[in-house]
């Protein structure tokens, strides 16, 4: 008996594989230290120096933020590239983990911009790297049609909402009572934990997790390689010679992202190795990847403008304390937890009755619009005088609009794909999220705590006017979708 067919018929962690246990543990610490780092990062680069910040300018800090975010993104689709090509999905993510964790490390050890540079970029590779390949291998450890599938992936994400909700916990912690470094310090660790569990446990994974599926021939590795030390050493060289520098960070991510999906586009819709009817589907992708592009450049404005909104509008006194910036953060991964079964099961119950996948889309991005709409009766309240209850009321909307869009979004991309295509699909949808996590720091740069009801206004109407649109489409983008639901 093979080992991946062991694997697969392992019941030791709770009537499942035990590798899962160990993609759980990964993952959570993943998440863990990724939003616990994030929660404190905004703050950190635009507090004053005196606070232990970095003293940049408010949307400068917040463009950066949004950036990285694209960037993580971005760096999930170079992560499955170089999993099904070069290395196979369980190197990679090994690597990875390795490679947050020196990132997390940098930024709690290394001083000023030096330390967020060389910290960000490490994180941000390495969690798109992690990202795209943990989801992976759970799938290789369950057999063609083993029931026990969806159930494992049900676990697998609660442990990504686990780590979410308690990292922003204990890292703001360290901040408030200790300082930044000591917040960055805390998710550093929580990612060597990650790791160590990891390691002790990889014999667990099987064979099927190391297969490279498509690998690339051995005469081209090195032009590959080579192509990778080219475009690191260009990307060194402008960020030294300040071409890219903290004040356009995001308008370059925004570009270079926007640029690589045009391109991504034309090369499936261009191919001879696809069919009539796989031509139309994509075309078919493209309004959607466009609402998913414009929710996301709001939804992940809780790291940029509803962050720097917590520090300076929300009233975070709870009796006689002040609650830490980022705990914030926590509120999503809590009603994720709680929801994400409720929605499925209803979905589930209404069968064939349930909204048609375009329709879900246009639900995401009229309710993610209607979020925004819900910070203007706060307008005007004076600082640090919003209540808290409001403020996790519209996080809420934001988790419905959310599991109302995107994992639809994942499964849509698989469902649309062409036969050849497969994997650069999936990417694309990871491209339509890096660029609308790109643009919330783009659009965060237009945000003033002094004048906001034009910005909350403009957001959000432009976001229920995209839905709106995308409603009227919808039946010509179910003709161009030929039978996919």
């Amino acid at each position: 008996m093979s080992t991946s067919t062991e694997v697969q018929q392992d019941t030791r962690f709770f009537g499942h594989p035990r590798g899962l246990a160990n993609l759980f543990g990964v993952e959570m610490w993943e998440r863990f230290s990724f939003y616990g780092m994030l929660g404190i990062l905004p703050i950190y680069l635009y507090y004053k120096v005196e606070q232990g910040g970095l003293g940049l300018a408010q949307e400068s800090a917040l463009g950066i933020v949004g950036a990285y975010g694209g960037l993580v993104y971005l760096s999930a689709v170079i992560g499955a590239w170089v999993a099904d090509r070069l290395l196979g999905s369980e190197r990679t993510l090994f690597y990875s983990a390795v490679l947050i964790m020196i990132g997390h490390i940098s930024l709690a050890l290394l001083p000023g911009l030096a330390g967020i540079g060389v910290g960000l970029v490490c994180v941000a590779v390495g969690s798109g790297g992690l990202k795209s390949n943990a989801t992976a291998i759970v799938g290789t450890l369950y057999a063609e049609g083993d029931e026990r599938r969806d159930a494992g992936f049900t676990i697998f994400y609660m442990g990504v909402n686990l780590g979410g909700f308690v990292g922003p916990l204990l890292t703001g912690l360290a901040q408030t009572e200790v300082g930044f470094h000591l917040g960055f310090g805390l998710a550093a660790i929580g990612m060597a934990l990650g790791l160590i569990q990891y390691t002790l446990g990889r014999k667990n994974l099987g064979e099927k997790a190391k297969e490279i599926p498509n690998p690339l021939p051995s005469s081209r590795r090195l032009l590959a390689v080579g192509g990778a030390v080219v475009l690191v050493a260009a990307i060194v060289a402008l960020v030294l010679t300040g071409v890219v520098n903290p004040n356009n960070l995001a308008d370059v991510v925004v570009w270079v992202v926007g640029v690589i999906s045009v391109v991504y586009f034309l090369v499936i819709l261009t191919s001879r190795k696809i069919t009539g009817d796989e031509r139309s589907r994509v075309f078919s992708f493209i309004p959607m990847f466009i609402a998913s592009a414009v929710f996301f450049s709001l939804y992940q404005q809780q790291f940029t403008v509803v962050a720097a909104y917590t520090d300076q509008r929300l009233n975070r006194s709870l009796f006689g304390w002040e609650m830490p910036v980022s705990w914030v953060n926590s509120i999503n991964p809590v009603f994720i937890i709680v929801f994400a079964p409720i929605i499925a099961a209803l979905w589930t119950k209404l069968g064939e009755r349930q909204p048609s996948t375009p329709m879900k889309f246009v639900l995401g991005t009229v309710l993610m619009g209607a979020a925004f709409l819900l910070f203007l009766p706060m307008v005007g309240s004076g600082q640090n005088a919003s209540p808290l209850l409001a403020l996790v009321g519209i996080l809420f909307v934001f988790t419905i609009a959310e599991l109302c869009l995107s994992p639809v979004g994942l499964s849509l991309s698989t469902k649309l794909a062409p036969e050849a295509f497969r994997t650069q699909m999936v990417a694309l949808n990871f491209l339509s999220i890096s660029f609308g996590t790109a643009m919330s720091g783009k659009l965060a740069e237009y945000y003033s705590v002094d004048d906001e009801a034009p910005y909350f206004s403009t957001v959000g109407g432009v976001a229920i006017a995209v839905g709106i649109l995308l409603f009227l489409a919808i039946p010509f983008i179910r003709k161009l979708m030929k039978g996919v639901h």
